[in-house]
C-alpha cells in the first residue's frame, strides 16, 4: 500500500471549510476509484496558522494514477479547496506503508 501525503495551510474558518469540502464532496470522489484504500485529513495549530496534513492510501502507483493523471507526483487541488486554503504545496510524497492500524470505529 502507498501513502500519498500533501499539506495546506489555512486560517480556522478556512480549515474548517476544506474538512466540510473533503467529507461531502472528496471522499465519495475518491471512494469511486478503483486502488483506493481510505484517507485521514490531520490538523494542528488554531486562529490564523492552521496546518492541515492529508494522507490518502492507495493500492499502487498504478491507482494513484487514476486520481492524479501522469505526473503522479503533482497535488491534485480541487477550486473549492483552492478557494479556502492560504496557501499549499505543489507536489506531494508517496510512501510505502510498512505497518498500518487503526482500531475498530475510528473516526
Amino acid at each position: 500500500m502507498i501513502a500519498r501525503s500533501w499539506t495546506a495551510r489555512a486560517d480556522e474558518a478556512g480549515a474548517d471549510a476544506y474538512a466540510k469540502f473533503f467529507t461531502t464532496t472528496l471522499t465519495p470522489a475518491l471512494d469511486a476509484i478503483e486502488g483506493h484504500r481510505g484517507a485521514v485529513v490531520l490538523r494542528h495549530g488554531s486562529g490564523d496558522d492552521v496546518h492541515i496534513t492529508v494522507l490518502t492510501f492507495w493500492e499502487s502507483m498504478a491507482a494513484i494514477g487514476r486520481f492524479a493523471g501522469n505526473t503522479p507526483e503533482l497535488a491534485v487541488v480541487e477550486p473549492e479547496a483552492r478557494a479556502v486554503l492560504r496557501s499549499f504545496d505543489d507536489r506531494v510524497r508517496h510512501d510505502e506503508v510498512v505497518v498500518a492500524r487503526l482500531a475498530t470505529g475510528a473516526p
